[in-house]
């Protein structure tokens, strides 16, 4: 039978006989299906057809607001001269790891209208390779961000890196992320397989073998452990130094019995510290939110309780991993205030109504927190 053709006879009969019986997952696949399914989902019910649709009406919109959104990132970054910078270039990658990442939501989409495993297994290594690979270059490629971040402001006048130094920084990015897709893909370390409710696809962590849990821990750590450090480690560096300047002029302005050292002070409604500190937070915090779920996951599938991980729970990190494609170009590029400029030439039917910035009088504060949104 071909898994493909939803219309014929006996895929619609294995889908509407004992129809009001409950069935256990995967309880309509054949052996060469099941192989690659773990044990533990199939001891599961098979969840109501309903659950499969809202996920794939929550998929239909990440989908389309990740593409139009990376999709303008990309357009605009790749074609406007005052945006082909050398830190431009990381966000350029971070909107093609991105825009990967939900180029794979077809496959979970035509899975969850069928409700299951219906593209088998190639469509679970399609899936799960293009998740490896996006996910873990987004997440390389936003402590590149950082470091860009912590060199410019920190080194302002010798920091700022190069067209060449970017450009190296980026391929290093993929040479450190590609074994981590080739290896399970090839099942020559770890392997590809269904998870949750069938219809989506990640590297197996719950198999016990020792081989399977030195993978999950190696990936744990070099996937999520490193860039979370460097993220975490730049950004309050950046931090510290906004704040060590802010009371330095804080401090030589009481000395000449000025109110502020700043010519614009009036015209700015939060300190520069403040509106650094606020990015930083929230660059943060949407790693933390966006892929800590699933790797305590990944953690207590290779060494926890796998009674924990039930099918519909292990459905919630993957959405979260999701999310953060499609807010992504809007945190690093459509509040760049270039980028919006070049959006509105452009689309004026957008309405954006951005102003030219104002070069005359551009303070050190100014520069700092317009580097950090950015």
């Amino acid at each position: 039978m071909s898994l493909f053709n939803w219309t014929s006879v006996s895929y619609y009969e294995a889908r509407t006989k004992d129809a009001g019986i409950s069935h256990n997952l995967g309880w309509d696949l054949g052996p060469e299906d099941l192989i690659h399914i773990p044990e533990h989902w199939l001891i599961y019910p098979a969840p109501p057809k309903s659950l499969h649709l809202l996920l794939g009406m929550i998929y239909v919109f990440f989908f389309l607001a990740s593409i139009v959104g990376n999709g303008l990132v990309l357009w605009i970054f790749t074609t406007a001269k005052p945006l082909r910078t050398a830190s431009n270039m990381f966000v350029v990658n971070l909107a093609f790891c991105d825009f990967a990442m939900m180029l794979k939501a077809p496959i979970f989409l035509y899975n969850s209208f069928h409700y299951g495993f219906a593209l088998g297994a190639t469509g679970c290594q399609i899936f799960a390779g293009m998740g490896a690979l996006s996910g873990i270059g987004a997440g390389m490629t936003n402590a590149a961000i950082a470091y860009d971040r912590y060199t410019t402001i920190t080194r302002p006048f010798d920091g700022k890196i190069t067209r060449t130094k970017a450009l190296v920084m980026v391929l290093f990015i993929w040479f450190y992320t590609i074994p981590w897709t080739v290896l399970p893909a090839m099942e020559i370390w770890g392997r590809f397989v269904p998870e949750g409710f069938l219809t989506a696809c990640s590297f197996d962590y719950l198999n016990r073998s020792f081989d399977n849990r030195l993978f999950v821990g190696a990936i744990f750590t070099f996937s999520y452990v490193i860039p979370m450090l460097m993220i975490i480690y730049f950004y309050s560096k950046i931090v510290s130094k906004v704040f060590s300047h802010e009371k330095a002029l804080r401090e030589q302005a009481k000395k000449m019995n000025v109110e502020s050292l700043r010519a614009n002070q009036q015209q700015n409604a939060e300190s520069a510290e403040l509106r650094i500190a606020k990015a930083a937070i929230t660059i943060c915090f949407m790693f933390v939110v966006s892929w800590t779920p699933y790797a305590v996951l990944a953690l207590i599938g290779a060494f926890g309780d796998q009674t924990l991980l039930t099918p519909g729970v292990s459905m919630i990190p993957a959405l979260n991993c999701k999310l953060v494609a499609c807010i992504d170009p809007y945190i690093y590029a459509i509040s760049h205030p270039k980028f919006r400029i070049e959006l509105q030439k452009r689309l004026p039917w957008l309405a954006i109504n951005e102003k030219e910035p104002d070069t005359q009088s551009v303070s050190t504060e100014q520069t700092t927190g317009q580097q950090i949104t950015a």
